[in-house]
């Protein structure tokens, strides 16, 4: 058996003896020793389990931090005290803190709520789409009793003035479709459009005082806050249905 056939059989295994581990870690690290992964043991760096005869044995995780704490000491001298504390915030899923001080940051993946909405995303479409009713049940997926009962309970509707579909219509009917796999209709839907309603008046509650003035740059100003303000609304919104739903259910 070849070297790196034996380290991606080691790699895909759930534990690791302490040899193992000292096999994967000394192509980086080459004076490192069994000694030492016990001195980072005893001093509560790593916490590998044990099995019922009192063997080590080395999660994929064990390693990582065994790695993480080598190359802190090796490439910027941080003292054990330090690399704990830079440990614990990454145990509770923080961003450790930067060598030159301070303290642990919330990552800013989690702040700025990625893969949710921007303000640009409600910026109007240059070229909108127009759909016929045949063509969006088509794109949608949507039985047409089942855009019907959309349209009675105001969760679709053509354009003003038109017979035809927009953008918003579609995403909208295509969204209804995914959730009808899961037994859910558009009568259950209603407390989304309330939602959004409310949501829509309390933007408009603010821009209003701007959309009122005159002048062009206040009416610009006030788009710019409704964008704002929409994807504000949907971030809150998700995390709260997020955070409703607690990690149990998450899994």
């Amino acid at each position: 058996m070849s070297s790196s056939t034996a380290a991606n059989g080691v790699a895909s295994r759930a534990f690791m003896s302490i040899g193992e581990v000292l096999g994967q870690l000394r192509p980086e690290f080459a004076d490192i020793t069994i000694s030492k992964i016990r001195f980072l043991e005893a001093e509560g760096l790593i916490e590998p389990e044990r099995t019922a005869s009192g063997y080590r044995k080395f999660s994929r995780e064990d390693l990582s931090r065994l790695r993480y704490v080598l190359s802190a000491q090796r490439d910027h001298y941080l003292p054990l005290r330090v690399i704990k504390e830079h440990l614990d915030a990454i145990d509770r899923g923080l961003e450790p803190p930067a060598l030159g001080g301070g303290g642990p940051k919330v990552p800013r993946a989690l702040v700025a709520a990625e893969g949710l909405p921007g303000a640009d995303a409600f910026l109007p479409e240059v070229s909108e789409i127009r759909l016929s009713r045949e063509e969006l049940l088509s794109a949608a997926g949507l039985e047409p009793e089942q855009l019907d009962q959309l349209e009675q309970y105001g969760l679709v509707a053509p354009r003003s003035g038109g017979s035809h579909y927009d953008g918003d219509a579609l995403v909208i009917a295509k969204t209804v479709a995914e959730m009808a796999r899961f037994g859910i209709e558009a009568r259950h839907l209603r407390p989304f459009k309330s939602a959004a309603e409310r949501e829509i008046g309390l933007v408009e509650q603010v821009v209003t005082p701007l959309v009122r003035q005159r002048n062009p740059e206040a009416r610009a100003r006030a788009d710019e806050v409704a964008r704002e303000l929409a994807a504000l609304s949907v971030k809150l919104h998700a995390t709260l249905v997020r955070a409703g739903l607690g990690p149990g259910l998450r899994r």
